[in-house]
C-alpha cells in the first residue's frame, strides 16, 4: 500500500484546502486569529480522545480501526487550519521546519538531550 505521505507534497495540501476554502467563500472568516483559535480548538478535540486512558490503553486503543479513525480526523483537523493559517500568513511552512530543526539541534545537542526530557535551558 502506497503512503500518500511519499507522494504528496505541503503545497499540494496548502492547494486543497485553498480550493476547498475559496468554493465556500470562506476566506472572509480565515483572519490570523481565527486560524489560531480554531487550531487550539481542534488540537483539543484531539487532546480529549486521550483523556484518562494510560499509556497502555492508548496503545491498545490505536490498533482499533475505529478509533484511529477518529483520530486521524481530529488531526486532519488541526492541519488543515495549520495549512489555512500558512495561506493567510504566507508562510512557507518547510522552510519554517527547517530553520526550526536547525535552531532546535543547536538548543538540543544530542551529547546533552540524548535520552533526557530535559529542557534545554536546563540541560
Amino acid at each position: 500500500m502506497t503512503n500518500k505521505d511519499d507522494t504528496t507534497s505541503v503545497n499540494d495540501l496548502k492547494e486543497m484546502m485553498k480550493k476547498f476554502r475559496d468554493a465556500r467563500d470562506w476566506g472572509q472568516f480565515h483572519t490570523p486569529k481565527n486560524l489560531v483559535q480554531a487550531m487550539s480548538i481542534e488540537a483539543n478535540e484531539l487532546m480529549e480522545e486521550f483523556l484518562w486512558k494510560t499509556d497502555e490503553e492508548i496503545e491498545d486503543l490505536l490498533k482499533q480501526d475505529d478509533f484511529r479513525q477518529t483520530v486521524s480526523y481530529e488531526l486532519a483537523d488541526v492541519m488543515a487550519f495549520c495549512l489555512n493559517f500558512a495561506n493567510v500568513t504566507n508562510i512557507d511552512i518547510s522552510q519554517a521546519m527547517n530553520e526550526k530543526m536547525i535552531h532546535n539541534q543547536e538548543k538540543y545537542p544530542v551529547e546533552k538531550s540524548k535520552g533526557t526530557a530535559t529542557k534545554y535551558h536546563k540541560l
